[in-house]
């Protein structure tokens, strides 16, 4: 945990970074929690540039924030990490200990957790995951504590299947491989899990079943996804990008500065108004 005596300094690194929500998330609650000599901004850090990036760090610094592609290249630059971050071999949180230590956590994996319950999903009989990248990773540790049954994921690559498989065994969740041309039967599971980029699940909104469950599309821009608006036409509940950016930057808001809980609410309404306002 940071300290809160003067001004501290915090900073979503990635590439590309551009559009990252991150700032104007992490401000907000600045603001709302009265942190007046805190500042939040957003670099374009590579792997090649993180090394340097991280040692160039002075003492002011409380934290960052890490985005693709350096969740697991800032790995070895730290001290110590957290179960959930080792888990999935990705660290998107880093906290400067007041004893100078770097601390490494993964906030994506309980943020998705909250993200559920807070629309009521505690548990899940089974569930599906669209896609086999970085973010299907966290899903699926987030699965681990949801679905009580097993997770089909529908991969583009056998490679990619396995790669589930074995974060699967890892995680201790029974992982089904389906291949992508099978993606319509994903979307009558009672929880399905969109972790694939924009437009690549438009193709699946004529097979929104009638009766759907939950969606959690990882999306936030464009918003709502095609597959989104389907859903919700058809009455399902759904889960935004938003959603889940909210509540893993809360907790990374709650580690860096030891105050909570993080005012959700503010950060929701800034990010809102960012995303309409692009």
């Amino acid at each position: 945990m940071a300290s809160n005596d003067g001004p501290r300094r915090a900073a979503v690194l990635g590439s590309p970074i551009a559009h990252s929500l991150s700032p104007v998330l992490h401000r907000a609650a600045y603001a709302e929690l009265g942190l007046d000599g805190w500042s939040y901004d957003r670099f374009e850090i590579d792997e090649q540039a993180l090394p340097g990036f991280v040692q160039g760090l002075d003492s002011t610094w409380a934290g960052l924030s890490l985005t693709m592609p350096l969740k697991r290249a800032v790995i070895p630059l730290l001290d110590e990490i957290s179960a959930t971050a080792s888990s999935v071999e990705a660290v998107n949180t880093v906290v400067f200990t007041e004893d100078g230590r770097r601390v490494g956590d993964n906030t994506d994996v309980p943020g998705m957790i909250a993200a559920l319950r807070e629309r009521g999903v505690e548990k899940a009989e089974s569930a599906a995951v669209l896609g086999a990248g970085a973010t299907a990773s966290s899903a699926l540790a987030a699965l681990s504590q949801v679905c009580t049954g097993p997770v089909t994921a529908y991969a583009r690559s056998r490679e990619r299947g396995d790669e589930m498989r074995g974060w699967g065994e890892r995680l201790g969740v029974e992982v089904r491989i389906a291949d992508w041309a099978e993606a319509a039967q994903a979307l009558r599971a009672p929880l399905v899990v969109a972790t694939t980029p924009a437009g690549a699940t438009d193709g699946l909104m004529g097979d929104v079943p009638e009766r759907p469950g939950t969606l959690f599309d990882v999306l936030y821009e464009p918003w709502p996804t095609g597959l989104a608006s389907a859903w919700a036409a058809r009455g399902g509940p759904v889960i935004g990008g938003l959603d889940l950016l909210v509540h893993q930057a809360g907790l990374q808001v709650e580690q860096m500065t030891g105050r909570s809980p993080a005012p959700l609410a503010a950060m929701r309404r800034a990010g809102e108004q960012a995303l309409a306002a692009r």
